[in-house]
């Protein structure tokens, strides 16, 4: 694949933003509240998470053997179709392609439900019907695709305009949080905290394995490093410290938003208040500190929208290149960037607010398992191709990927997915056959 043509290259600090703003989206700060502290309460949620955080690292090992060896953009899946061959590789690009444009649009139908948190359900207007108990409202419909559109947008002009806008999201994203984290802990009175959540706990395996079951869904944005090798301005092999300081970061703010949220609320009562996490902040710290975690909640979301973008679209790309798309998706424009790629990621994206929150919901669900796929053959081939602490540590990425597959699909695990995600998995994988047996013959016919 030819190296991408133009000025601007990706710095240290641009990976960093992205690989942040890619793991930290909008279930960093309702999943605390909504889920975790309801289903795992706060030390059971940390260990979990913290179980997570060192799997996703042993995986991440064998990403960086991955990229101490490969440097075609494409990542997971061009590694996959060098090793493995076409049919595995497809399997991996497009289990991953969906887990990209799935979670661009859950972020952008989460940026409604960011505007609700300042003005309300005001926001809201011309209810046109219900999915799975969700309204769709036209308003909502517009909004969420007008903020897909910006950012597709953005991408098309070129990677400058979009990564410094990505880094001025992340910044304000982590600052925000820290600050808000401090106050609260320093201004809130720790011994309710303490009899309802630390006073006689023990250990459940089953509440901290419910958490570790969705860390393949917290943490797939670490792997957008791989999707933009050819734009780095320094070798791709160094950035495995920014894609590991991505996943520690986004462990530590999803155990921190949860935390906070247990000093107010006991699991019950954060059972029955529509925003846990930001009730919390506002009785202690107000509006001020309302606005705070509002403006940290849209630079996540705003900035997962415009990772996701960007990967989906140099992973499109990588598919058209080996045929399993049409070729107009791999032509540059004139200021090197992938402007149809990134309009196809964006068609596919705005399906998604007709859909119904709901139905995004399940899709981005059962995007663990797709993740799954992709961690387990990338550490498979790196265990292969490695040598010496490298191999070992990417067998162990293995097992984890493996073990964090058997949490989502065995029945009666902690994380097992519902028959809405299973089916949602099912019709992924049909029409990945369809266009595997449409697109192959040419596919065989380009790399002969």
């Amino acid at each position: 694949m030819r190296p991408t043509p133009g000025t601007h290259r990706l710095t240290r600090l641009d990976v960093l933003s992205l690989v942040v703003g890619a793991t930290i989206g909008w279930g960093s700060f309702t999943l605390p509240g909504s889920r975790f502290l309801r289903t795992s309460g706060v030390v059971d949620t940390a260990i979990g998470m913290a179980v997570g955080v060192i799997l996703m690292v042993f995986i991440q090992a064998g990403y960086h053997v991955m990229m101490r060896h490969h440097d075609d953009e494409g990542g997971e899946f061009s590694y996959a179709h060098r090793h493995l061959g076409p049919a595995a590789g497809f399997a991996v690009g497009w289990s991953l392609l969906l887990a990209y444009i799935s979670l661009v649009s859950l972020n952008g139908t989460a940026f409604v439900l960011v505007l609700k948190r300042i003005v309300g359900d005001a926001v809201s207007l011309g209810h046109l019907y219900t999915v799975a108990g969700y309204p769709v409202y036209a308003t909502d419909v517009a909004i969420a695709s007008a903020i897909m559109v910006a950012f597709a947008w953005l991408n098309i002009r070129g990677l400058r305009g979009s990564s410094r806008v990505q880094n001025l999201l992340v910044i304000g994203l982590v600052v925000n949080v820290t600050v808000i984290f401090a106050l609260m802990v320093t201004l809130v009175d720790p011994t309710p905290f303490t009899h309802t959540y630390l006073d006689g706990w023990t250990i459940s395996w089953a509440r901290v394995g419910s958490v570790i079951a969705i860390v393949p869904f917290l943490f797939v944005g670490f792997d957008v490093i791989p999707q933009v090798t050819r734009d780095l301005s320094f070798a791709p092999r160094r950035a495995s410290r920014f894609a590991v300081t991505g996943i520690v970061l986004a462990g530590l703010i999803y155990t921190a938003l949860n935390t906070l949220t247990a000093l107010i609320f006991t699991p019950d009562q954060a059972d029955t208040v529509t925003w846990p996490t930001g009730a919390a902040v506002q009785t202690v710290l107000g509006p001020i500190g309302l606005g705070i975690l509002v403006i940290a909640l849209a630079g996540a979301v705003l900035g997962g929208i415009n990772a996701f973008i960007l990967s989906a679209s140099k992973l499109t790309a990588s598919l058209a290149t080996h045929g399993f798309l049409p070729a107009r998706f791999h032509r540059l424009n004139p200021i090197g960037v992938y402007d149809q790629a990134v309009l196809f990621a964006l068609a596919i994206s705005l399906i998604a607010p007709w859909a119904g929150r709901e139905v995004v919901n399940y899709i981005v669900n059962m995007c663990s398992v797709l993740a799954g796929v992709a961690y387990l053959s990338t550490c498979y081939i790196s265990a292969r191709i490695g040598v010496g602490r490298e191999r070992t540590q990417a067998r162990v990425g293995v097992a984890a990927s493996a073990a964090f597959l058997l949490l989502l699909l065995v029945p009666g695990s902690p994380g097992q997915l519902g028959a809405p995600e299973f089916g949602a998995l099912a019709m992924w994988v049909l029409a990945g056959v369809a266009v595997y047996r449409v697109r192959r013959p040419r596919e065989s016919a380009q790399t002969s």
